[in-house]
């Protein structure tokens, strides 16, 4: 088999009987945090992570000043987003789509690499960083015209591109305190990310659009996912119950790892990559 000779014995082994598993079938695969580190984005969830203190909906909808405080570190966070690469990771999957082997990506990520590696069909189950949503009058922006307004009103961000930000995206409560929210250049309404924040729900139609890439194939292969969040045990479960093949690629434990068919506990870009290789060459 090509590309393995980047692993330890014992994951060779693992790789080898994962392949066997997906071999001819067609693949659901869903993605979480862990397939973006190798794109530079950091992944707070894994072992030895900072305690996570997110900031709800409510608290966004409730407060002005948290909603300055969500506002600098969403902004200087997109930035970050904006200029990351994806990764041989990101690319493996869409060599699977292209060759019919993969049927989508649902993914919890809101970074857009699986789109920029040339995905296509990709549902992305938490939002996305590239819109901009008015809740009064439901108008959309595109992030990078927002982000322009954002500096052109705020014109001290641009000395601050190295501001640390905490595991939640947010930054330091006195940092945010000059800082001009943007409203709806329509109503003047007040804007969010288009991403689901802590203490929202998944839109019913997107989780039926993730049920659907699952109903279409033949095995499960979760791709940097602890699992932690609900939205990912569901499919886990739907597959199971399925008795379809799950496969889990995660540095560090997972919440599905007894209910895997196998798990390898590897990064996601070496192991996709020798799937990639492999299942593409025994079609």
């Amino acid at each position: 088999m090509p590309v393995l000779t980047a692993f330890d014995p014992q994951t060779v082994s693992l790789v080898e009987r994962a392949i066997d598993e997906l071999a001819g079938r067609r693949i659901a695969v869903l993605t979480g945090a862990g397939i973006s580190t190798d794109s530079g984005i950091p992944d707070y969830r894994g072992q030895g992570a900072p305690v996570r203190t997110p900031m709800t909906v409510t608290q966004f909808l409730s407060t002005e000043s948290a909603r300055r405080r969500y506002w600098v570190g969403s902004h200087l966070g997109w930035r970050r987003f904006a200029a990351a690469e994806a990764n041989e990771g990101h690319r493996a999957i869409a060599a699977l789509e292209a060759a019919d082997i993969a049927t989508g990506v649902v993914t919890q990520n809101v970074d857009g690499l699986h789109l920029r590696a040339g995905s296509r069909r990709v549902v992305e189950l938490h939002g996305t960083m590239r819109r901009v949503v008015c809740l009064n009058c439901g108008q959309v922006f595109d992030r990078r015209d927002l982000a322009d307004r954002v500096e052109r009103d705020n014109p001290w961000l641009s000395t601050e591109s190295d501001l640390p930000l905490g595991p939640d995206g947010d930054v330091a409560p006195g940092v945010a305190e000059d800082f001009t929210i943007p409203a709806c250049s329509v109503c003047g309404g007040m804007l969010k990310p288009d991403v689901v924040f802590f203490g929202e729900f998944i839109p019913a139609e997107k989780f039926r659009e993730a049920e659907q890439i699952l109903r279409t194939a033949d095995a499960l292969l979760v791709a940097g996912s602890s699992l932690v969040v609900n939205s990912g045990m569901r499919l886990v479960e739907r597959a199971r119950r399925r008795r379809l093949p799950v496969v889990i690629v995660n540095r560090g434990e997972t919440r599905a790892d007894r209910r895997a068919t196998v798990k390898i506990d590897a990064g996601t870009s070496d192991v996709l990559s020798a799937f990639a290789a492999n299942l593409t060459n025994r079609r």
